[in-house]
């Protein structure tokens, strides 16, 4: 490792060379490689952490480039996987560093497999998702392994953010330096559909970064071991109205699903959004976890308003996305359910039927 280039950062007391050694042995899991998580990753590769494991299902579109700093127009021509493309770019950035590229949909399946044993265990996760039940499976992660997670959301011109350093016997950090959890927080994640996202939303790019050096500032403390100095608060930001609020965090709930009754719903399965392929339809159907409250259609026919032509008929909400082309190139459609279950025709393959469900619908 070649310390000068890390000169101005050796300056700070906080890091210092031995810091610095000590971020060049850690290893960060990212998941989500859009707006949050590519921000995340160019600071923490240019930080000098020594591995970044980047985990993203989705490939890169014209669209992204207004707020995903680590893309080019040419990765967005070729629809190149954003992991593969970030951890391309990266490269670049800092050879020093060893990059990893999973394109696949982070779930309960692999979480575990990500973490612990993908090569090594992960020192610290920080999330750069769009959808609460993936976030809710790295808590789960997170408690029960005793990892640090550093949660983060943007849209539109608001952002939040707040680092979990869970209860465990077995965390490096003293019991009362921990966090409450994710859960403690936001016990049960928005019904699907209720919540706008940055497809229907927008999102302001300067809000995005703004949330996502946050995170990255509370990773690179964690990686040092500064855990004293990890924010015990719930930032929230509207950067349009320069308003910001910090909510004091309490103490852990010992009633809390996840971290009070260890209860990892998530991490086992339990509450996994399941696609189902329609035999002969061209069709996949998204059901939303079990227990998912019924969705406001009129309010979500609103949202999706300028994406196509919607229509309320009866428990139904169907509409045309035009800006999503299906298998046979025209638009695809959905068709809602009331308590979530959304039908994408047009479309063949589940892993594109769930992004467009998590991008409009918001699961």
């Amino acid at each position: 490792m070649d310390l000068q280039r890390y000169h101005r950062q050796l300056l700070l007391p906080q890091v210092g060379e031995e810091g610095q050694r000590r971020l060049a042995s850690s290893h960060a899991l990212i998941v989500g490689c859009g707006a949050l998580g590519s921000c995340q990753a160019e600071i923490l590769a240019r930080a000098g952490v020594g591995r970044l494991t980047l985990v993203d299902r989705d490939c890169v579109e014209l669209t992204n480039l207004q707020r995903q700093v680590l893309f080019r127009e040419q990765d967005a021509r070729e629809g190149v996987p954003k992991a593969q493309a970030a951890k391309q770019q990266l490269k670049e950035i800092n050879s020093d560093i060893t990059v990893g590229a999973v394109v696949d949909d982070f779930n309960f399946t692999n979480a575990e497999r990500l973490a612990l044993h993908a090569p090594d265990r992960v020192n610290v996760i920080l999330d750069g998702l769009d959808n609460f039940q993936t976030r809710y499976l790295l808590n789960d992660l997170a408690v029960k392994y005793a990892l640090p997670y550093v949660y983060g959301g943007a849209v539109s011109t608001q952002g939040m953010m707040m680092p979990v350093l869970p209860l465990a016997d077995s965390a490096p950090w003293e019991t009362g330096e921990s966090t409450p959890c994710l859960r403690c927080i936001f016990e049960e994640e928005p019904a699907a559909g209720s919540t706008p996202t940055c497809d229907t939303a927008g999102v302001l790019s300067p809000v995005v970064i703004l949330i996502a050096s946050l995170q990255a500032a509370e990773a690179i403390k964690i990686l040092l071991g500064k855990y004293k100095d990890v924010r015990r608060t719930l930032f929230n930001i509207d950067i349009w109205s320069n308003r910001i609020h910090e909510m004091a965090l309490p103490a852990p709930n010992p009633d809390c699903h996840c971290c009070g009754r260890r209860d990892f719903t998530y991490l086992v399965g339990e509450r996994n959004t399941r696609t189902t392929s329609l035999c002969g339809t061209g069709s996949v159907q998204v059901t939303p976890t079990v227990g998912n409250k019924d969705i406001d259609l009129s309010a979500l026919a609103e949202r999706l308003a300028p994406h196509g032509v919607f229509e309320l008929k009866g428990m139904l909400l169907r509409g045309t996305l035009e800006n999503e082309k299906g298998d046979n190139g025209q638009p695809c459609k959905l068709t809602v359910f009331p308590n979530g279950r959304t039908i994408v025709n047009g479309i063949s393959d589940p892993a594109r039927a769930l992004t467009i469900h998590a991008r409009y619908i918001g699961a």
